[in-house]
């Protein structure tokens, strides 16, 4: 199986830093083994609240072009926004959240729904 990674941080402090792009790292590395490989990744520093992230524009067309899962570390690395999750969800691409493996579409809906991460 392919995997695109997609990782984001909201600030650049937290970009500089790498603590929270190093957690989402391990978070999707230990998801990835076993499974298949990594075949990208994407980093953005972007507040969750935007719509326009270029660099999840890159994963999602090279998820599509090769055929591969977009893999996030937790769902709140996407956004906190039902709807620009919603819309995500049916982009054609598969997604999947390392801190929940085993949900589906309609689950990772759901979660983003009621908020919880």
């Amino acid at each position: 199986m392919k995997f695109v990674t997609y990782l984001r941080v909201s600030t650049e402090r937290q970009g500089q830093s790498g603590l929270g792009l190093e957690a989402q790292r391990a978070a999707v590395a230990v998801h990835v083994l076993g499974r298949g490989e990594v075949v990208a990744e994407f980093v953005e520093v972007e507040s969750g609240k935007r719509s326009d992230r270029p660099e999840l524009a890159r994963a999602l067309a090279e998820a599509k072009r090769a055929g591969a899962v977009l893999l996030i570390a937790k769902l709140d690395r996407l956004a906190r926004n039902v709807a620009f999750i919603a819309n995500l969800l049916e982009s054609g691409v598969e997604v999947t959240a390392a801190d929940m493996p085993e949900a589906n579409r309609f689950l990772l809906h759901v979660m983003a729904a009621v908020g919880l991460r």
